[in-house]
């Protein structure tokens, strides 16, 4: 795909790139709406991605390309805000660096030719896949020092305030972050964070995702709605945010809030402690005694937070009827995806009987793949930048 990225840019500009740098997409494990109430997460990212083409330009000119819109977008770096759609995102990594102390009177500008086999809408994070593969390239023509912890914040800042989605920073740490068979384990208020092996193949495991091809837009409607919910429980509960809350707290919750935002609280209390209790059985038994957690977490979205779709519910319940271990919906909801996790002799059976099921109940067909936990983002071919290596295509 980085060959098709460079296709785009040439198609676009009739020259080649000066260098490529891709972003995987993410999928949650377990730890969903904790981000940015300061919780614990803890997401891989996957064998699909956004690739980029980049090249300086001698002005201050920035044109963008993609696969999928084939127009070219124009701008240049003194009108960065007031963009709407996907140029956004990557304009929006410009601004937040500019956040971060890059001075943008002195850089140049550039041409970015983008490629993806990430769906949008998903609950895959193409947002973020997008954001990293545009701050590696930024880093590397601008020459910056910035490190990935900075990159991440600056791909939430970009989500936050020009895209106007009220996410947090868990798909960017997990999109620049990841590794080989192995999620990150990530304390949203510290940021410090702690690859946790999977040991999938060993143990003869995989991750179904299963893309019910319900379409979300987390800059808009339920999620934004979620997050404002939090926020008067923090507020109601005299908290500095959900984190501070314990199960015990739980009963004092019940008691100061209406039913709404507590189911709410709860969830981001309960989804916390599910986050710490997979962390644990991971490091001590291994992926094939997580499902339960898993299975309980979708029930917490989809009964206290109210996040999920009659799409994502049936294909919980189809996956875990034909032996899925556990399933949960992955991802901001109102859409997207769900996950299972599934003995590898079973791929094939589970896959057929979610989209049986589909089909039952006269829904879009689903798209039915195996994630495989993967490294973070990267620069392809040139020279390196945050976190130091190399990659060829």
């Amino acid at each position: 795909m980085g060959t098709a990225a460079a296709e785009v840019f040439g198609e676009a500009f009739h020259s080649d790139p000066e260098g490529l740098s891709r972003g995987p997409g993410r999928v949650n494990l377990i730890g969903e709406h904790t981000d940015y109430n300061l919780g614990f997460v803890l997401p891989f990212a996957i064998d699909r991605e956004v690739r980029v083409a980049f090249a300086a330009r001698a002005d201050r000119k920035i044109r963008l390309v993609t696969a999928l819109a084939g127009q070219v977008f124009t701008t240049d770096l003194d009108s960065l805000l007031g963009v709407h759609g996907w140029p956004g995102y990557p304009l929006g990594v410009v601004w937040a660096l500019g956040e971060l102390g890059v001075d943008l009177k002195t850089v140049s500008g550039f041409d970015l030719g983008i490629d993806s086999d990430l769906p949008i809408g998903a609950g895959l994070s193409s947002s973020a896949a997008l954001e990293s593969a545009a701050a590696l390239a930024l880093s590397s023509l601008w020459g910056l020092r910035l490190d990935r912890m900075e990159l991440a914040r600056a791909g939430q800042r970009a989500e936050n305030v020009v895209v106007g989605a009220p996410t947090g920073v868990m798909d960017q740490v997990a999109s620049l972050f990841g590794q080989p068979d192995a999620a990150i384990f990530l304390d949203c208020r510290s940021l410090e964070l702690e690859p946790v092996p999977l040991g999938l193949a060993d143990a003869e495991l995989a991750v179904l995702v299963i893309d019910t091809r319900v379409r979300h837009d987390h800059a808009t409607g339920g999620y934004r709605q979620r997050r404002a919910e939090c926020e008067q429980g923090v507020a109601a509960l005299g908290v500095g945010s959900l984190r501070d809350l314990e199960p015990d707290d739980l009963d004092r919750a019940a008691s100061q809030l209406d039913e709404v935002v507590f189911r709410r609280v709860r969830h981001v209390v309960t989804e916390n402690q599910r986050v710490l209790a997979a962390v644990r059985l991971l490091r001590t038994e291994g992926a094939g005694v997580i499902g339960e957690l898993l299975d309980a977490s979708h029930v917490s979205m989809r009964d206290d937070f109210e996040i999920s779709t009659a799409e994502l519910d049936l294909a919980v319940k189809a996956a875990r009827n034909a032996g899925a271990l556990g399933a949960r919906m992955t991802g901001g909801g109102f859409g997207g995806s769900a996950i299972a996790l599934v003995s590898c002799g079973d791929v094939a059976s589970v896959s057929t009987a979610v989209t049986a099921a589909f089909a039952a109940a006269g829904y879009r067909a689903p798209e039915v793949s195996v994630a495989t936990p993967s490294a973070g983002a990267s620069l392809l071919g040139r020279g390196a930048g945050p976190g130091g290596e190399v990659q060829g295509p």
